[in-house]
């Protein structure tokens, strides 16, 4: 048994299939069906139920796989303490929210992007609880999500604030018209991402405070899918205002500030307290915070 079997072994264990392991892996199904093999071997267990739809975890799989995720999240760390010397170069893995990535990244990305050629990005995007879990697990090394991130054991880099603005059809005058316009309606839908996401808990919470407890919920993968739905007609949503813009400018959508200060959102860049940074990771939190200047210190 070595670290190469426990990875194949943790990569079936977490896709739940041999090709599906094999794809991440960038093997062959044979290679993995060969390393798994020798495992079971090796240790004289079975560790994988073997069906139809793929595999599951045996009694024994189970026991194993903390262990052989231990084993890969310390060569991780081995792998980022040599890459934090010296000029910046092998994989950087961030994450951040849709509304971010569209808005506020490419600028950034492509300027580090020239500046740095032997680091390989990769950017996930998805809701801030989902990012935050994702840093937590190793998975990513850091991750713009909406503040504030009551974390002990991650850092958080204040970015920028974002303005977030109600955005609705625009045939609706003001923020007055929009509420009574919901608390009439019977079909009144608000449309969001899928569960995890500050914004829609801000849009949540601010409708409840309006006594708009009977706004159904309709949830969407895309920025695009949310905002060419409000366009029509469809529904309300809640965003930062340079990401609907760009439609209200062409006479799509109406905007509304939201009241009583909710609808100022910090954006932070966190990562791991105990994980001393990539240099590639440090060079890009630099390079982010001198695009944004306009931020306040970083806080744990």
């Amino acid at each position: 048994m070595n670290s190469t079997d426990l990875m194949f072994f943790a990569a079936v264990a977490e896709t739940g299939g041999i090709g599906r392991a094999a794809a991440r892996l960038n093997t062959v199904q044979s290679n993995v069906t060969g390393r798994i093999r020798a495992l079971e071997q090796a240790l004289r267990v079975p560790l994988f139920h073997r069906g139809s739809r793929g595999v599951t975890l045996t009694r024994a799989g189970e026991r194993l796989l903390p262990y052989a995720l231990q084993v890969g999240h310390l060569l991780a760390e081995a792998r980022h303490a040599l890459l934090a010397e010296g000029e910046p170069r092998g994989p950087l893995r961030i994450g951040a929210m849709e509304t971010t990535a569209a808005l506020r990244l490419p600028g950034p990305l492509a300027d580090f992007a020239a500046r740095h050629p032997d680091v390989d990005i990769e950017l996930e995007t998805g809701p801030t609880e989902r990012l935050i879990a994702r840093v937590l697990d190793r998975s990513l090394e850091g991750a713009f999500v909406a503040g504030p991130v009551a974390q002990a054991d991650l850092v958080g880099i204040p970015v920028f604030t974002e303005e977030l603005v109600l955005v609705a059809h625009p045939a609706v005058g003001d923020l007055a018209a929009l509420l009574d316009r919901l608390a009439r309606a019977r079909d009144a839908k608000v449309l969001v991402f899928r569960a995890g996401c500050s914004y829609r808990r801000r849009l949540e919470d601010f409708l409840a405070r309006q006594g708009l407890v009977h706004v159904r919920r309709m949830e969407f993968g895309t920025l695009d899918g949310i905002l060419g739905c409000v366009a029509a007609g469809l529904g309300v949503t809640l965003v930062p205002r340079g990401v609907a813009d760009p439609a209200h400018r062409a006479g799509r959508v109406s905007l509304h500030p939201v009241p009583d200060g909710d609808g100022h959102a910090p954006t932070l860049l966190v990562h791991r307290a105990d994980v001393r940074p990539s240099a590639a990771f440090a060079r890009f939190a630099e390079q982010v915070r001198a695009a944004f200047p306009d931020t306040p210190s970083a806080s744990p």
